[in-house]
């Protein structure tokens, strides 16, 4: 029997409860029969290790987690201690250090939800949006000088190799191959980023020769968000810059229903390292340790673990019974508007692994 090693991580604030809930999930999969099982080993990096160490994971962390199989990450943010401290010092840590550099975040309206576009129908809403995710915008490069004086200066430089846009472009097209209606927009803003996103641009129109078959558009990131929201139906599979797609996914998860239902995979797609696979939602403080977190984007995030896994039989089992689920109203959570607690969802989702 094959066995899978899982490294947790549930981070910080909710995080802490919808990892062990997809803990719960994977192990009622595995119980069901498929001929696998999986070993998990948990890791209490965070804001809890910030304060007792001063950093949010140990020097040697990525060491400690380079031979698992994959990672499922909860949340990294914590409001005693700044944004970028915990992001960097954690979250992308492990991307970077493991060149992640393809982030996907499938997007469509789950059965039972009542998104927030009333003339657009579950078959209209159905994106993948493929996040450069290793450099660009969250590359890193600047600094501060001067601090406190008037002549005070502080940069951050967006960071486009050829290298690296050739690749995740080359992924969102072959992504984009890969699905029904072999559609792709590539997102830009070359009307005013004259050097880096007109490159962009150049090597989106090279690599689109190596896929005849993908039908493709451009489309500025402004106007995306208009589109997505008045014309959902005309996207399918998107890529953009680190900057862009986060925050173009946040769109997509909201006008999908929530963004406690969406996840994304942070992917390394030659396999070198370790993938990992989180839900997109914050460390949401306010509701930490009453039981009402969503874990349905956890849980879909362990579908998207599963696929990169190969184990595809067993993650289409895993979104069905998610899916039924959502489509019963009195499972659903409060950013659905209902009153169903974390353990509810989680117990329900279980209950239908086990009744297969």
């Amino acid at each position: 029997m094959k066995t899978y090693k899982i490294a947790c991580i549930p981070g910080d604030g909710i995080g802490k409860e919808v990892i062990p809930a997809g803990q719960e999930v994977l192990q009622a999969l595995a119980a069901a029969g498929p001929d696998f099982r999986f070993e998990f080993s948990s890791f209490g990096w965070g804001g809890d290790w910030y304060r007792a160490h001063g950093r949010m994971m140990p020097d040697d962390g990525l060491a400690q987690i380079r031979d698992v199989d994959a990672i499922l990450f909860g949340s990294a943010g914590d409001p005693q201690i700044p944004d970028h401290v915990t992001l960097w010092g954690l979250r992308l840590k492990i991307c970077q250090g493991f060149d992640q550099y393809a982030n996907v975040r499938p997007t469509r309206i789950l059965p039972g939800i009542d998104a927030p576009l009333k003339r657009c129908t579950p078959r209209d809403l159905d994106w993948v949006i493929v996040r450069e995710n290793s450099e660009g915008e969250y590359a890193g490069v600047g600094g501060r000088v001067h601090q406190g004086h008037p002549i005070e200066v502080a940069t951050d430089v967006s960071i486009l190799t050829r290298a690296g846009v050739e690749r995740i472009m080359r992924f969102a097209f072959k992504l984009a191959q890969s699905r029904p209606r072999k559609q792709l927009t590539v997102v830009t803003k070359s009307n005013a980023q004259r050097h880096g996103m007109v490159m962009w641009d150049e090597i989106a129109l090279q690599i689109s020769k190596e896929f005849p078959d993908v039908k493709w558009d451009k489309e500025l990131v402004d106007a995306c968000t208009a589109r997505m929201v008045n014309r959902p139906a005309s996207l399918d599979t998107l890529v953009a810059t680190n900057l862009h797609a986060d925050v173009l996914s946040d769109l997509a998860a909201a006008l999908a229903g929530s963004l406690g239902i969406a996840p994304t995979g942070n992917i390394d797609p030659e396999r070198r390292y370790p993938s990992m696979f989180e839900p997109i939602h914050g460390s949401a403080f306010d509701i930490m340790g009453k039981g009402l977190a969503n874990p349905v984007g956890t849980f879909w995030s362990c579908v998207m673990l599963l696929e990169h896994l190969g184990e595809r039989e067993t993650a289409a089992r895993l979104m069905k019974a998610i899916e039924e689920v959502t489509a019963d109203t009195r499972l659903h959570t409060g950013d659905l508007g209902g009153k169903a607690k974390t353990a509810d969802v989680t117990a329900a989702v279980c209950q239908r692994l086990k009744n297969r």
